[in-house]
């Protein structure tokens, strides 16, 4: 007996009107925004991607996307990240995680060089003084010195 239900007609001997789909990791019609920035490697985790493409901080074709726009090759992207804008063209549109070595062929980077970061931003970027836990208050010749150091 067979599984088949009874209606079940098989294909004609001619396969004439039927198309073949092929599978592959490449896509022609377009992939999520945040899964291809995940695969490129722009973000760590896909849940990285999806919160930039909401607060606003990626752009596509100069224009605010969401999470789940689908995007094609040639795409323009801009993505703020750390004060710094990347631009970026889109090559080729995969889902599936691929090595680093490949994601870096999916894009071309178009971002001019960063610039180099004024001396107060640097200063402001080294962590505070930090005491040992417990340790207690500061003795005198202690804060002489933290005095020195912070100015």
């Amino acid at each position: 007996m067979s599984c088949l239900p009874r209606s079940f007609k098989s294909p004609p001997d001619s396969l004439s009107g039927y198309t073949l789909v092929l599978m592959s990791n490449s896509f022609t019609s377009g992939v999520r925004l945040d899964k291809w920035l995940q695969v490129a490697r722009v973000f760590k985790t896909r849940s990285q991607a999806t919160q930039a493409c909401t607060a606003g901080r990626v752009k596509v074709n100069g224009a605010a996307s969401k999470p789940h726009r689908i995007i094609k090759p040639d795409d323009r992207l801009e993505i703020e990240r750390d004060d710094w804008p990347r631009l970026l063209v889109v090559k080729e549109v995969r889902d599936k995680p691929i090595p680093k070595s490949e994601a870096r062929e999916l894009y071309t980077d178009t971002t001019p060089p960063r610039p180099p970061l004024d001396p107060l931003a640097e200063l402001l970027r080294r962590p505070p003084i930090s005491r040992a836990r417990g340790s207690g208050r500061p003795t005198k010749k202690d804060r002489r010195v933290i005095k020195k150091l912070t100015g």
